[in-house]
């Protein structure tokens, strides 16, 4: 009798530590209700309000104008040129949207320029262009792209956020831009990207798909919200959102998926700006 209250004592030890080290892992930073304000309940245009035509393509000066014009939120993705300009756009490479073989970082912003935003007039702006354009008229959500100099990348970004006095909040897939906006701006709303970590398909090694999918890199940044593709949640996600992550859902095609979330990153419909949870 004694042998097994011994072995219990131990589980529940065992079972108390690893409950803790979990907590540890994916718990979010603190939040505050007035930066929660300016996302909560919102709908946020999918790199802008684009058409699926693409006569309004995504990422274009003219997809954020329609997109603040009506009032939206608006999520938007930045990455450096070869000679170090902010520049909006979302892939690695120029393939998708413009049909030119490069990467975005092998290119300057004279070069980018040139080129034609799925065969529109509209051309690849920069940071600086389209926050000029925004100009507060609706809440921003910065994703930071994993690339070959995020160091740079983060001290850029930042100082043109700095000067910008509408709202706005930066994510990443990557958790060591988060922690470098922990450290260096830590008034800065953060917030972690994620997939199921079968979605991450080859991108990265399984392990590290792992560890992502299911945010146990959270106590790299201690991210405030988590915005998570729809999809069928982890549990380390819900334990992470249990202990008081903002809930972002991307990227919607209708309205239900407003229910549950904090926010919605949406696409391809008009939703009303806000809504009730």
């Amino acid at each position: 009798m004694k042998d097994s209250s011994k072995f219990l004592s131990h589980a529940a030890l065992v079972g108390a530590a690893v409950s803790a080290g979990l907590v540890f892992l994916v718990a979010p930073g603190k939040i505050s209700k007035k930066q929660k304000a300016p996302f909560k309940q919102r709908n946020f245009a999918h790199r802008g309000l684009h058409k699926r035509d693409k006569s309004i393509p995504e990422n274009s000066i003219a997809a954020f104008e329609r997109a603040s014009r009506y009032g939206y939120g608006m999520e938007l993705d930045v990455q450096l040129s070869k000679d170090g300009e902010v520049v909006v756009f979302h892939d690695d490479t120029l393939n998708r949207v413009c049909g030119v073989d490069s990467r975005v970082d092998e290119k300057t912003l004279a070069e980018l320029r040139q080129l034609s935003l799925c065969g529109t007039k509209e051309t690849i702006p920069t940071f600086a262009e389209v926050l000029k354009t925004v100009r507060g008229r609706g809440a921003l959500i910065v994703e930071l792209k994993n690339g070959r100099r995020n160091k740079e990348l983060c001290e850029k970004t930042y100082a043109l956020l700095r000067r910008y006095s509408g709202d706005y909040c930066i994510e990443s897939f990557n958790p060591f831009i988060v922690r470098w906006f922990k450290r260096n701006a830590p008034e800065v709303m953060r917030g972690q990207l994620a997939n199921p970590p079968s979605a991450y398909n080859g991108e990265v090694n399984p392990v590290t798909g792992f560890l992502l999918g299911n945010v146990l890199l959270n106590f790299l940044g201690r991210p405030q919200f988590i915005a998570y593709k729809l999809a069928e949640k982890p549990f380390c996600v819900r334990l992470s959102e249990l202990l008081g992550a903002m809930k972002i859902c991307w990227t919607s095609h209708e309205w239900l998926n407003e229910k549950g979330h904090d926010a919605v990153i949406f696409e391809y419909y008009r939703p009303k700006l806000t809504y009730k949870k």
